[in-house]
């Protein structure tokens, strides 16, 4: 198990290095549908029609670590004189807390400076440990006013389950945080094993009588010459093994297991999405006095005081998975992004203003010549229409569908010989049998459908009423009627709502003004040929449209997309347009 989670850990570290981050390090997540545990719900929430966005898949974070543990107890420490290291796998349960799971293994040891005394003469009550009464053998130094000096090494390991609370990524100020703080409680079961240095190679005990600066022992200088004597006298073997409590529970009546409390904190730092580095301390504590092999400092100090680990370490963190599939840990997302997001973009919308200046049907917004006449024709974008093309405009053309190919006067009438002749009626069964016609002057429409929509929004039955009276005028012409959606969501999902809405507008003119179905080509293209660039709404809306126009060609009828077919079900539109008469899809979409 330890080498299957090695060989991850290693393989995601190698995958950092060489630069398999995301390029929304440190940007808005780019989290898709299908990286959320409920695709349906995100999608609708995007749409909005529902409140609440589906909760991201996100990465699990293995982790190892390696720093400075020593034992805070009853005999001084050597700072620095140990180590620990040890691995972790965390999980992420939502923003702000997370689960980890920890193993520890450290090593510590500790001199004590201070002369100690057996038990008989007022000094540390320490119990029988290897040979019956050994700590006896230092009572003879009592009388030269000496004593002992305790020398342990403490062999000390955990596995622990802790909750973690983060608040590093409650951002109000900025998309994404490079620094993480956290703290962490959690419970576990430890273990473990310490050895004393109370003889020497010849196994007698050592004569400390010799040891100098217990004079000084209240300065610094004294208590580190003492310590310095200590060393070049021991011989550095802990061969004694310490006291083990009593009737606790064991492991093959061996092995000390205790409950231990952990907490920490620490803060770290994102390198990229997949690898981030921190520093934390962590207190090991447990009903435990023998860590340093030591029960009390002396007869008169039989405090309750047990002993305390220490542990400051670097952990470094590899987040596990494939990031086109899932996000990193949500630790590392900031859960206030969406909504800062959906409040900017509707500061960027233009307020809506329905002033239409010169009262012609299109509001000012749109207008580009908002100060036509009143009840002169104009067209989608508020321009009074000419519909012969000859230059002046309807509402002052006296003849506003003047013959083609004639000279015309100041009021649009044209020039026309009071004669036909045969030269003239060549020019016509020319045209006719080249398929051409005034008709391909006139100016044809386009209309615009709201988010997710294919149902005909009423401001646009203006503009189908004049596709229908060309369409009437020349009863020869056919029309092209493409449907198109805007860039967001699939192409799959894009290219059905827009056969539908093209698929509506047909419907709308055959029904409403008796003109043949065959006289139609309907065609689409999803999003692949949006009218306006950019991704604000204003241009989302431009490109979400249905254009007419006169047949090409290459031009043919399409039939709807299968891959579509589940979702319009599912949606509850119907794939017969009679049935779906002008229904907006109410499933996600664009």
């Amino acid at each position: 198990m330890l080498r299957k989670l090695f060989y991850t850990f290693f393989v995601s570290l190698s995958l950092s290095v060489i630069g398999y981050a995301q390029d929304d390090t440190w940007t808005k997540a780019n989290i898709t549908d299908e990286m959320t545990v409920n695709p349906e719900q995100n999608k609708n929430w995007k749409m909005g029609q529902g409140k609440y966005s589906a909760k991201p898949k996100d990465a699990w974070e293995l982790g190892v670590h390696l720093g400075h543990y020593f034992i805070d107890g009853d005999v001084d420490t050597r700072v620095p004189g140990g180590y620990g290291l040890g691995l972790h796998i965390r999980k992420a349960i939502h923003y702000v807390f997370s689960v980890r799971g920890d193993f520890f293994y450290g090593q510590a040891k500790g001199i004590d400076p201070q002369a100690w005394y057996t038990p008989n003469f007022g000094g540390g009550l320490v119990e029988a440990s290897g040979a019956p009464n050994n700590w006896n053998y230092y009572e003879q130094y009592k009388s030269a006013g000496a004593g002992w000096h305790p020398s342990y090494r403490t062999q000390y390991g955990y596995l622990s389950l802790q909750a973690v609370i983060n608040i590093g990524n409650l951002l109000f100020h900025k998309e994404r945080n490079k620094w993480n703080w956290y703290t962490a409680i959690g419970t576990g079961l430890s273990t473990h094993k310490v050895s004393l240095d109370l003889f020497a190679g010849n196994g007698q005990p050592y004569d400390v009588s010799g040891v100098v600066g217990n004079e000084n022992f209240d300065t610094k200088a004294g208590r580190r010459a003492i310590v310095s004597n200590i060393r070049d006298l021991y011989d550095g073997e802990y061969e004694t093994p310490g006291f083990k409590k009593q009737g606790i529970f064991r492991l093959g009546d061996e092995t000390n297991v205790h409950v231990v409390f952990i907490a920490s904190m620490g803060i770290s730092r994102k390198i990229n999405k997949r690898i981030n580095i921190g520093i934390e301390h962590q207190v090991m504590a447990s009903d435990n006095d023998y860590l340093d092999g030591i029960h009390f400092r002396t007869a008169l100090d039989a405090t309750n005081n047990v002993d305390m680990g220490h542990y400051t370490n670097i952990r470094l963190g590899i987040n596990l998975g494939n990031f086109n599939k899932k996000t990193e840990p949500l630790y590392w997302l900031n859960p206030l992004d969406a909504g800062m997001n959906d409040i900017a973009d509707l500061k960027q919308r233009p307020v809506l203003d329905l002033t239409d200046t010169d009262g012609d049907g299109v509001i000012d917004m749109l207008d580009q010549e908002n100060n036509t006449p009143a009840g002169a024709p104009v067209d989608t974008r508020g321009i009074a229409l000419d519909s012969d093309g000859d230059g002046i405009a309807d509402y002052k053309d006296k003849e506003p569908y003047s013959p083609p190919g004639y000279v015309v006067n100041s009021d649009g009438v044209a020039d026309v010989k009071c004669c036909i002749t045969m030269e003239d009626v060549n020019k016509s069964i020319d045209m006719k049998m080249a398929g051409k016609s005034d008709c391909g002057k006139w100016f044809l429409p386009m209309i615009h459908f709201d988010l997710d929509k294919d149902k005909i929004k009423p401001e646009f039955y203006g503009h189908l009423h004049h596709v229908a009276n060309v369409l009437k005028m020349c009863p020869d012409v056919c029309v092209a009627v493409v449907g198109h959606t805007d860039v967001r969501s699939s192409n799959a999902y894009n290219q059905g709502l827009s056969y539908r809405r093209a698929e509506n507008a047909v419907n709308y003119l055959t029904s409403t003004y008796g003109i043949d179905r065959s006289r139609f080509k309907l065609m689409y293209g999803g999003k692949e040929k949006p009218l306006t660039p950019g991704s604000k709404e204003k241009e989302h809306y431009m490109n979400r449209r249905v254009e007419f126009r006169l047949c090409e060609p290459g031009d043919q009828e399409m039939t709807a997309p299968e891959v579509n077919s589940s979702s319009m079900e599912k949606s509850g539109t119907s794939k017969s347009t009679k049935t779906s008469k002008f229904i907006g899809n109410k499933n996600a979409g664009y």
